[in-house]
């Protein structure tokens, strides 16, 4: 696995068919261990309109949000304590993340056919100079990204299953976000869809 990006986008660094199609399958294995002990919860926004994505979390922290905030916890909503982080992806923290310490929330994201998300900031970590990896499997994604502040002209590209970028440094807090699902675009996933699995160093 090369740890040259072949594109780079507004600072993020993306890296195409950074996994192989067996290791996408090993991983997908992986998330679906994560999600057999913490199951997929459908989160609402705080100001309680429900997100179209369902999420689980590995790792010492989850990521969770309903009326209460946007926030990280040590417990899933149905009261378990998070899974461990797959192996894969802490290999990939690894090669991609060397300078960082070891991630500490693996975020872990269902796109269903309509699902979309927002464009916004990964705000919610202690410590902004720790990068945020994302790893994509499943069907393709338009994936849309701006600049530092709210509005302006934005770039857009398509991710697709096996794909990793690394948004590190001045990429750290630009606005992202998931315009659509090219549903059926993959058959990684039995009923089609898009996982994404995010890493975060939270404190």
């Amino acid at each position: 696995m090369s740890t040259s990006p072949t594109i780079m986008i507004r600072g993020i660094a993306v890296f195409k068919a950074y996994l192989s199609p067996a290791q996408q399958v090993t991983l997908l294995e992986e998330a679906r261990a994560v999600q057999r002990q913490a199951p997929l919860f459908s989160p609402t926004t705080a100001g309680g309109k429900p997100m179209s994505v369902r999420m689980t979390s590995a790792g010492k922290y989850g990521w969770v949000s309903d009326t209460g905030g946007y926030r990280y916890d040590q417990r899933h909503p149905g009261g378990m304590a998070w899974p461990a982080i797959p192996p894969l992806a802490l290999g990939i923290w690894k090669d991609l993340a060397a300078a960082a310490p070891a991630p500490e929330c693996c975020l872990i994201n269902y796109y269903g056919k309509d699902a979309r998300m927002g464009m916004h900031q990964d705000r919610d970590e202690a410590d902004f100079r720790w990068p945020v990896v994302s790893i994509s499997l499943g069907d393709d994604a338009t994936f849309r990204v701006g600049r530092e502040e709210r509005g302006g002209p934005t770039e857009s590209l398509v991710l697709s299953s096996g794909d990793v970028l690394v948004m590190g440094e001045k990429a750290r807090l630009v606005y992202h976000g998931i315009d659509r699902i090219r549903f059926g675009t993959s058959k990684l996933l039995k009923n089609g869809g898009r996982l994404n699995l995010t890493l975060r160093v939270v404190t």
